[in-house]
C-alpha cells in the first residue's frame, strides 16, 4: 500500500549520502538540484518514518501482552493499545493525502499576470475589475499584494498588470484562476444599452525559490532605458527601466514601476524566473500524462474558465459547472465559496485518478 513512500525513503537516504559527498558540493547547480529534491521529500519521509516507528511500537506491545500479566498491567496495556491505534489512524489519513498527490506548491507565494483580451477598452476595464477582486480577496486573507509592472489604456483600464501575492496558501487558491475570464455587460460607453462580451487573460505562476531554478548570467541580456510615466518633478532623468531577455527561451520581461534601476531589475528577475519555471513545469506535466488527469481544466491560459454575467448577476465556472448569483460579492473579493468548490473538485479528481 505504501510502496511509493518506501521508494521515497530509499531515495531520501541516497540523497543524504550524495549531498555529503564533497564532489557534489563543488558543483553548485547539481547541489541545488539535489538539495531541492531532498527538501521536497522530507515531509513525506518524516511522516512515513514516524509511521514505521509506530508500527514497531504496536508490535512490541502485542508481544508483551501475549505473555501472562496481572489485571492492572493488562488494563494499562489495553489503554496504551487504544492510544496507539488512534495515532495509527491519524497517520494513515495523512499518508493517504500524500499518496493522493497533494500539491507540494500549495503553500507557496505566487505571481499573477492579468492582460486585457478581446473587447478593446472594455476588456481593459474588466482586467482592472479582476485586479481589484484579487486584491480585496488577498486583503481578507491578510496576504500582501505587491504590484510589479502595469500598463493602462486610454479609458483608465489595464492593458497588463503583474503583481505578487505573498501569504499562507496564496498559490493553493489562486492557481485556479489561470485562463480566460469572460464578462457580459453593457459598457458605460454603449448608448443603446447593448450587452457586450469582453475577455481578460489571467496567469498564476509559482514564485520560484533559489533552489527551484538556476539561471546563468551568460543566458541573460539586460537592457536599460528611460521609463515612461508622469512628467514634472516625477519625470525620469535616468535610465531606470529594465528589460531582461532570457536568451535560451526568448522570454522577455520589462519593469519600470520603481524609480530605482536596481529595484526594477530585482522585480523583473522574479517575474522572469516564474515564467521560465512555469514552462518547465508544463513540459514536465506533458511528459507525465497522469498529472493532467488530476487538473481542474487543462491549466492552459487560453482555456475559457469563467463567465461574469451582469444582466443575470451570475458567475459561472465552466470547469466544474459551478454557478453563483452573488456576482457583486465575488467581484468584491468574496471568493471563498468558489475556491472551496474548486478545491473539492480537485480532491475528487485526484481520488479518481488514484483508484483508476
Amino acid at each position: 500500500m505504501y510502496q511509493p513512500l518506501e521508494k521515497a525513503l530509499l531515495r531520501y537516504q541516497e540523497l543524504e549520502q550524495l549531498l555529503a559527498d564533497q564532489q557534489q558540493i563543488t558543483d553548485r547547480q547539481a547541489y541545488n538540484k539535489l538539495a531541492k529534491e531532498l527538501s521536497d521529500l522530507k515531509p513525506a519521509v518524516s511522516l512515513y518514518r514516524e509511521y514505521q516507528d509506530l508500527l514497531k511500537e504496536i508490535a512490541d506491545l502485542k508481544t508483551v501482552m501475549a505473555a501472562k500479566h496481572d489485571h492492572d498491567f493488562m488494563e494499562l496495556a489495553l489503554a496504551e493499545q487504544k492510544v496507539l491505534a488512534q495515532r495509527k489512524t491519524g497517520l494513515e489519513q495523512k499518508l493517504d493525502k500524500i499518496l493522493a498527490g497533494e500539491d507540494k506548491d500549495a503553500g507557496r507565494d505566487c505571481i499573477v499576470e492579468i492582460r486585457q483580451g478581446t473587447g478593446g477598452d472594455e476588456a481593459g476595464l474588466f482586467a482592472a475589475d479582476l485586479f481589484r477582486m484579487y486584491s480585496k480577496y488577498s486583503d481578507s486573507k491578510n496576504w500582501v499584494v505587491e504590484p510589479m509592472y502595469s500598463s493602462v489604456n486610454e479609458a483608465g483600464g489595464i492593458k497588463e498588470i503583474v503583481f505578487s501575492v505573498k501569504g499562507k496558501n496564496a498559490y493553493r487558491c489562486l492557481k485556479f484562476e489561470s485562463g480566460v475570464h469572460r464578462v457580459q455587460r453593457v459598457p458605460s460607453t454603449e448608448a443603446q444599452g447593448r450587452i457586450h462580451t469582453s475577455t481578460a487573460t489571467v496567469a498564476v505562476l509559482v514564485e520560484p525559490q533559489e533552489v527551484d531554478l538556476v539561471i546563468e548570467p551568460k543566458d541573460l541580456r539586460i537592457d536599460t532605458y528611460r521609463s515612461s510615466g508622469p512628467g514634472g518633478q516625477h519625470m525620469q532623468k535616468t535610465d531606470s527601466a529594465v528589460r531582461i531577455t532570457h536568451l535560451p527561451s526568448g522570454t522577455v520581461v520589462a519593469c519600470q514601476d520603481e524609480r530605482s534601476q536596481i529595484k526594477n531589475k530585482a522585480k523583473a528577475m522574479r517575474v522572469l524566473r516564474a515564467r521560465i519555471l512555469e514552462v518547465k513545469i508544463a513540459d514536465e506535466a506533458k511528459r507525465i500524462s497522469s498529472a493532467r488527469k488530476t487538473q481542474i481544466g487543462t491549466g492552459d491560459r487560453s482555456e475559457k474558465i469563467r463567465t461574469y454575467n451582469f444582466p443575470d448577476r451570475r458567475v459561472t465556472d465552466h470547469r466544474i459547472n459551478f454557478t453563483s448569483h452573488q456576482l457583486e460579492g465575488i467581484l468584491e473579493g468574496q471568493m471563498d465559496e468558489l475556491f472551496e468548490a474548486l478545491l473539492k473538485a480537485e480532491a475528487e479528481k485526484k481520488n479518481e485518478s488514484r483508484l483508476s
